[in-house]
């Protein structure tokens, strides 16, 4: 069995938590582990490394080798597969069987989003052999009994019985609260977005029914024309609405796609007063005065006094406070601070960089301070900058600095200035972090105020 795992979206609905660039399948929400790298132990359940297919934003290309990094596995890296833009998760998956076919022909594919909890339990892994067996002749899904009725998810109308599933009768869209009463009541499952098909009777299903998706990648030259004649529109209503091949299998274990922080809610435990809590950070502390089945997710001291279904969630940046059960609305703040091209729709105060990451600690009229994390053998792009000057202090380990045609090597305490217009880069040549404070200065401070001349991971 092969996998194809699907890591490119955006996780509108959990901001400010996650951010375009540090979408929430990348975030430690829950332990030590991302969502995407427990989507990789799931991969691994059935599927070697070299099995394995990402699909994802070009963007993450480089947290994706970063968290397998970490994991210490190495997946190929033409099985990284960079969409130029997002078209939704038919376009995605289509990419993905076609790429798996190429390489090893005709094969039973799994599909898993990257951005589910799920207890990858005995009961997992057969449901999954299960698929394997059914993907010979039909498209599989995975349908999971509801605990109770939502509103969120999807549903599936299971048809016919067949050994190890059924037929599917009809797929639902997200139904209001009344509706999905009678959809529990009846025996429906919801939709959980994963996926077994067999690339050679997905690939042919798709000419037949969604030629445009077909022919975008079969005729034109190169992935980017591709992507730009390609539909965006999802597997469920292109391919699974509208094939007579579709099939549920049972999924009995513990499901949550974490969509909406009242999903995030649940998936917690929660203390004596029904809180879910999680703090982060050397400082971070909660403390609930008559506060009762509150989600609070901060990174400092946080306090709550007589308060009830509440969500708090701080990022030091950003304070999203909401009722439970309207968290699905929060994508709407998403959406206006995207229209007003507010940068924190984009960006935590730490982003992640190749070369490590930095932390925005300060900042204001004319000037920014950051802590700057260069990981060991990595080194900043040869660059300049046209409108700040930088002050670097180093406070751990030894940074190589090249000013110009001039190298330097600074230690802890010891620092250096780079005037606006001058070439500079920053290396980490130790087997140490390199933490250095960044002081900016200037009449413009944004992250496009960069001239490369040298970049060691192809950037411009």
């Amino acid at each position: 069995m092969k996998t194809v795992i699907l890591a490119g979206g955006k996780g509108t609905r959990l901001w400010p938590l996650s951010r375009e660039l540090m979408p929430k399948q990348f975030i430690k929400i829950f332990d030590d582990e991302s969502l995407f790298q427990k989507t990789v132990r799931r991969a691994l359940l059935f599927s070697k490394p070299k099995e394995i297919f990402i699909v994802t934003n070009r963007e993450y290309r480089f947290r994706v080798l970063d968290e397998l990094r970490d994991m210490g596995i190495e997946i190929p890296q033409e099985n990284i597969l960079l969409e130029p833009v997002g078209k939704n998760t038919l376009p995605a998956i289509y990419w993905g069987l076609r790429t798996v076919h190429e390489n090893f022909g005709k094969s039973k594919v799994a599909v898993l989003p990257s951005d589910h909890l799920i207890d990858a339990n005995e009961r997992y892994v057969e449901a999954f052999k299960t698929a394997e067996k059914l993907s010979g002749e039909y498209f599989v899904t995975f349908g999971i009994k509801p605990t109770r009725p939502h509103t969120g998810y999807g549903y599936i109308k299971p048809g016919e019985k067949m050994e190890g599933g059924y037929r599917v009768a009809e797929f639902k869209e997200k139904p209001d609260l009344e509706t999905a009463k009678h959809y529990v009541e009846e025996g429906y499952y919801w939709n959980s977005g994963m996926f077994m098909f067999d690339t050679e009777l997905f690939i042919d299903e798709v000419r037949k029914i969604s030629p445009e998706v077909y022919s975008a990648f079969e005729e034109a030259e190169d992935i980017e024309k591709a992507y730009e004649l390609v539909p965006d529109i999802s597997v469920d209503y292109g391919i699974m609405e509208k094939t007579d091949k579709a099939a549920v299998v049972p999924l009995n274990v513990y499901w949550n796609d974490l969509g909406s922080f009242d999903a995030i809610y649940d998936a917690f435990e929660k203390d004596e007063n029904g809180n879910a809590v999680n703090v982060r950070g050397l400082k971070a502390h909660y403390i609930g005065i008559d506060s009762q089945d509150n989600l609070i997710m901060t990174e400092r001291l946080t306090a709550t006094v007589g308060v009830k279904d509440l969500i708090v969630i701080d990022t030091g940046d950003a304070l999203l406070v909401a009722h439970r059960g309207e968290s699905q609305k929060v994508k709407e703040v998403y959406k206006k601070l995207k229209e007003k091209g507010d940068e924190r729709v984009v960006v935590h105060r730490t982003a992640f960089r190749p070369w490590g990451s930095y932390t925005v600690l300060e900042e204001g009229d004319r000037y920014k301070i950051k802590r700057l994390t260069v990981l060991p053998g990595k080194k900043l792009s040869l660059q300049m900058h046209y409108h700040r000057s930088e002050h670097w202090v180093v406070v751990r380990g030894t940074a190589k600095v090249i000013l110009e045609d001039r190298e330097i090597l600074l230690r802890p305490g010891e620092s250096t200035f780079i005037p606006a217009g001058v070439r500079h880069r920053l290396e980490n040549p130790g087997k140490v972090t390199l933490e250095v404070i960044e002081t900016q200065i200037g009449e413009y401070l944004g992250e496009d105020d960069i001239v490369r001349f040298q970049d060691d991971f192809g950037r411009r």
